[in-house]
């Protein structure tokens, strides 16, 4: 009888838990919510980041606050949040670092494909080669040709370890064939200012942090890594048309929540994604920054958790051929 009672209590009290949960996520949100950015405030992560948490908040009928929470390409970031209570008051705006950092580092606090849930695709931003504005060189072939014949003074700036920049300049390099000198920066604004300043060659970077250099003039603009021009970059080849076929690479960003996280918690994010991506404004700033938003598709946990993935897989091969890991 001991043993009955105990089992009725057990399930009594699983049932009650269950119930709270439910009645907290019919409810949710009741205060605002911190959305983790794991890269510096005024990089181009940032900006996707405060777009779509402005629109959300709107729709969530609370505020979203962005904090940044930089170091180690991200995974110091990705890491809290990881580790945070899964209330859904707690999310990750998280770059296609989520899935190279699986790779890049050999010891991280987190198990990517473990620790967290999904919420949906945010955008995928084109990268843009460039260099100095001094540099010698009139197009791409001139740049490729220019940069194996001085492999070992030509400078590849990034924004560090992990960021986009340092992926699209190791994809660069082995597209060409071809190891530069690689000069990491903290942070994509250090790395653009000596790219103005001519103090390095190159630099392979998001049109959310490299547009308004290019329209300015202030830099050379050799190709987008797209399969068509971008509108707002109509003079721009694109990588192929420039001479350098299939070299298409885009930084996707994506929202997360820590495992465990309740699914009707999860999915009310997710619709409110939905409602962001559809925001006018959300979609004319993209623009302005050389990107769109996500398709009704690819804003779902289902999509996102399928690209996380099969990029993992992807920038394996890539990273593990550049022979360059971080700690």
């Amino acid at each position: 009888m001991k043993i009955l009672k105990t089992v009725t209590g057990a399930v009594a009290a699983a049932a009650v838990s269950l119930f709270a949960l439910s009645a907290a996520a019919q409810t949710y949100p009741q205060r605002n919510i911190t959305m983790v950015v794991p890269f510096a405030a005024g990089g181009p992560t940032d900006t996707v980041a405060r777009l779509v948490a402005e629109s959300m908040s709107k729709d969530l009928g609370q505020q979203i606050i962005v904090e940044n929470v930089g170091g180690a390409g991200g995974t110091l970031g990705a890491g809290r949040v990881a580790a945070a209570d899964p209330d859904g008051y707690t999310v990750l705006l998280h770059h296609i670092g989520m899935a190279t950092s699986a790779t890049l580092y050999r010891k991280l606090a987190y198990n990517t494909l473990e620790a967290f849930d999904y919420v949906g695709l945010v955008t995928e931003v084109p990268m843009t080669i460039l260099s100095r504005k001094t540099l010698e060189t009139t197009d791409l072939k001139g740049l490729i040709e220019y940069a194996k014949a001085n492999k070992d003074k030509v400078t590849v700036a990034n924004a560090g370890i992990g960021a986009a920049s340092h992926l699209c300049g190791m994809l660069f390099m082995s597209a060409i064939q071809t190891p530069l000198v690689t000069v990491p920066y903290k942070g994509t604004g250090p790395a653009m200012t000596d790219l103005l300043g001519g103090q390095v060659d190159i630099m392979c970077d998001q049109t959310t942090n490299t547009t308004k250099q290019i329209q300015g003039g202030t830099v050379k603009a050799y190709a987008v890594t797209t399969p068509k021009r971008l509108d707002v970059l109509p003079n721009v080849p694109t990588s192929a048309e420039a001479g350098l076929p299939n070299f298409e690479v885009g930084v996707w960003h994506g929202v997360y929540t820590p495992k465990g996280t309740p699914a009707d918690v999860n999915e009310r994010l997710s619709k409110s994604l939905q409602v962001a991506l559809k925001d006018p404004n959300v979609a004319a700033r993209f623009a302005e920054l050389g990107t769109t938003p996500s398709s009704a598709e690819e804003g779902t946990p289902a999509a996102l958790k399928a690209k996380l993935e099969s990029e993992i897989t992807r920038w394996k091969t890539v990273i593990e051929a550049a022979g360059q890991y971080a700690d």
